[in-house]
């Protein structure tokens, strides 16, 4: 468990790559997009806890349509800096047999838990399946999946802020940091 000072230290070792204001711009921006596509589909939301709970607190009020709202949870990280193996918390409920689902993440990494989303979504008979993240890392190597929506490109440094973590803390900053 961090206390206080290391909390603040990792702060001090990290830089801001993403402004508030430009967080604010792309939710805008990703919202429209998102309502262009959708606005007719009457899509079942799902939030990705806990990671994304930030981000879709900040996208939601900008949906303006109906919509049905539920979360799932399936973690790699467990306030670890580095992905371990996949364990679903709470899986997606049947209701998302014959729906167009929009599933809202914090960001995508690697792109493995966004795709076991995926493939356990359409197995289960959704007709639609799209992804919306805050932010996707840019990697050298192959994804298994983008996701159809994205707020921005990150470097492959350890991001924090708006919902992301660090070692379990600072998901409450409205920018976007960056360990050194």
């Amino acid at each position: 468990m961090m206390n206080i000072e290391e909390a603040r230290t990792l702060w001090a070792q990290s830089e801001e790559i993403v402004s508030a204001a430009a967080v604010q711009g792309a939710l805008d921006t990703m919202a429209g997009e998102i309502a262009s596509k959708m606005r007719d589909r009457f899509p079942l939301v799902l939030s990705v806890m806990g990671g994304a709970c930030v981000f879709t607190g900040m996208l939601l009020p900008r949906l303006d349509f109906p919509l049905e709202f539920d979360y799932i949870h399936l973690s790699r990280y467990n306030n670890r800096t580095v992905g371990g193996e996949m364990q679903w918390r709470v899986a997606p409920a049947e209701s998302v047999k014959n729906r167009t689902v929009l599933v809202l993440d914090d960001i995508l990494d690697e792109g493995e838990t966004m795709a076991a989303i995926r493939n356990r979504i359409l197995d289960m008979g959704a007709t639609d399946f799209y992804a919306a993240v805050l932010c996707e890392k840019t990697l050298t190597k192959e994804k298994p999946m983008h996701p159809d929506f994205c707020g921005f490109a990150v470097p492959d440094r350890y991001v924090f802020g708006c919902g992301m973590d660090v070692h379990g803390y600072w998901r409450n900053l409205p920018a976007i940091r960056a360990l050194k």
